[in-house]
């Protein structure tokens, strides 16, 4: 592609998971994490945060990776950030990592993470200190 010709927008994307309970995996990301959950994807904040849930026909086939997140979301400030932490907790989530503040040459980085009953691991950050 030379420098003069335009790319086309990518507006969203999802993440893929194969799930071994499709309803519960539904009820979690519908009741836990807030997402506007159907039978083709839960979504949140407009795709913001987005999944295509899919049951496994084998439950040996839900590998979520390991010793990582298998998604990752951004969110605007450190305020913003710890709402939603109190949000998941407030409903009950899976918390894999508490919220966490670390300090670079870059500026200041916080984040936490969360699992979904398969084991999931979705991180939640943001590099914007309050004003």
């Amino acid at each position: 592609m030379s420098n003069h010709e335009v790319k086309a927008k990518i507006e969203n994307s999802l993440t893929v998971l194969l799930v071994s309970d499709f309803e519960k995996s539904k009820s979690y990301y519908q009741n836990v994490l807030g997402c506007d959950v159907n039978e083709w994807w839960a979504v949140r904040d407009n795709f913001g945060l987005g999944f295509k849930l899919i049951q496994a026909d084998d439950p040996a086939d839900v590998k979520p990776n390991k010793n990582t997140w298998n998604t990752y979301a951004y969110v605007k400030t450190h305020k913003e950030l710890d709402a939603l932490y109190e949000e998941f907790k407030a409903n009950g989530a899976f918390i894999a990592q508490e919220p966490e503040l670390t300090e670079h040459d870059w500026g200041a980085w916080k984040e936490f993470s969360v699992k979904d009953p398969d084991g999931y691991v979705i991180g939640f950050g943001s590099g914007l200190k309050d004003s």
